[in-house]
């Protein structure tokens, strides 16, 4: 049994849920966001609460329960509210632009590394923080992760671009190791 599929999707009033067969359109204030739901699954709208239903028992389709409808959740949150994700970079001649829908990062390689914003997705930088936002948790993710693997913290300095809220691990270096070893 399914304890996260089994729980009600709250949807509040600025939010439509329209159903078809097995898609699901959900709109909102921010933009809108359809799924095909698998041939497994029932979904059903009872006053302003979704609920997601099984019609076999078998591993693979308990496990999609639940994954779907936190997949539904997700949008019905992205729509109304919206999602972000904030990554911080750190290094001398480190600089960040947004122009138009392209994010420009100039972080100690030869060139300017250009990401191209996809659909429903907005940079934003201020000082030293990169903000990714939008209404699809999983493009918004994606899509920090790949700026963020553009340049990793190295471990000495701790120069590169992290999520704002991780920790990096820091290593002493030579001079450090050298001493310890020689007491």
């Amino acid at each position: 049994m399914s304890r996260i599929g089994n729980l009600p999707i709250k949807i509040s009033d600025n939010v439509k849920v329209e159903i078809t067969d097995h898609n699901i359109i959900i709109s909102g204030p921010k933009g809108e966001l359809e799924f095909g739901l698998p041939k497994k699954l029932k979904i059903e709208k009872a006053d302003s609460n979704l609920k997601i239903t099984r019609s076999f028992e078998d591993k693979k389709t308990k496990s999609l329960h639940g994954l779907w409808r936190v997949l539904i959740n997700n949008a019905v949150c992205g729509v109304e509210k919206g999602w972000e994700r904030k990554l911080d970079f750190k290094g001398v001649g480190f600089r960040a632009e947004v122009s138009k829908n392209k994010l420009i990062l100039t972080v100690g390689f030869s060139h300017p590394v250009e990401i191209i914003a996809p659909e429903n997705i907005n940079f934003e930088v201020t000082k030293n923080i990169i903000t990714v936002s939008g209404i699809d948790k999983q493009k918004v993710g994606q899509i920090a992760a790949q700026i963020r693997r553009i340049k990793p913290v190295e471990p000495y300095k701790g120069k590169g671009i992290k999520y704002l809220e991780e920790a990096p691990r820091k290593k002493l270096g030579k001079a450090a190791k050298a001493v310890t070893t020689a007491a």
